[in-house]
């Protein structure tokens, strides 16, 4: 009869925990606010400067943890760069070399690398998941080349994830859990990254002011950009073919007109 009774109190408190930890912090998730971007609508195009500071904050921030496997130095001249500045970008990074002309795949007591080239991909910062959750606790931080386009909310999610969600300790009666920050715009509210933008964190090289907003955009824009770079060419060869086609349906119904004035 005891152990009975020590079950069921167990239960019970199992059950209460869970009511906490589990629907409650569910409970608390934001629907992201509408913000206000250049790329939306029919005829919308990026913003090339805030496109090449999200870059920056990419490289500088996200790129230590963050990986963008499908996206290639090469594509970067959708946004402006020149081939001269494509090559220099690219050899600031490190990517895998694939064994030497003796079968070695080690060098200095690591796997050989080389400088990147425009048709290099931007190099992962881990070698595999393993690596990945090994160095952030058991979680793995997703691939960013197609987040926005991921996630409900798109660009709206992902701008107010950065800039306005993360708060410094959870609301009273929201249960904690440990190694997880809290921010109102994530599922559940218990997010595996801490906040990654601070002010100042990055210098603009065009001599933006770095505000944690002003970073959570431009990356957001970037991020957009990193999913649907065709967009913009999506964009005009779609007006193209709505052009087309009214002028064509116009002129089949002036021929249809001609063709049966002759017939009444």
């Amino acid at each position: 009869r005891l152990s009975i009774i020590a079950s069921a109190l167990a239960f019970a408190v199992v059950s209460s925990v869970s009511t906490v930890s589990g629907p409650a912090l569910a409970a608390d998730a934001v629907h992201p606010p509408a913000e206000k971007w250049g790329f939306s609508g029919p005829l919308g195009t990026y913003d090339r400067k805030a496109v090449k500071r999200g870059l920056q904050v990419y490289q500088e921030v996200c790129a230590a943890c963050h990986s963008l496997n499908l996206v290639a130095f090469r594509h970067l001249s959708g946004i402006g760069f020149s081939e001269a500045e494509i090559k220099a970008l690219a050899a600031k990074s490190k990517v895998l070399a694939g064994p030497s002309e003796d079968g070695e795949i080690i060098e200095d007591g690591e796997l050989r690398r080389r400088d990147g080239r425009p048709e290099d991909f931007f190099p992962a910062p881990y070698l595999n998941k393993q690596a990945a959750a090994a160095a952030n606790g058991g979680a793995i931080p997703p691939d960013l080349s197609v987040m926005v386009k991921a996630r409900e909310g798109h660009a709206d999610y992902m701008f107010a994830l950065l800039a306005k969600g993360y708060r410094e300790t959870a609301p009273e009666g929201v249960l904690a859990i440990d190694g997880k920050s809290y921010n109102i715009y994530f599922p559940g509210v218990a997010i595996g990254m801490p906040q990654p933008l601070n002010p100042d964190q990055v210098e603009y090289t065009d001599g933006t002011k770095a505000t944690v907003e002003q970073m959570s955009r431009d990356i957001t824009e970037f991020l957009a950009w990193a999913a649907e770079p065709e967009a913009e060419d999506r964009k005009r060869l779609g007006f193209k073919v709505l052009l087309f086609l009214i002028v064509f349906t116009a002129m089949l119904y002036a021929v249809k007109r001609k063709v049966w004035a002759k017939l009444h």
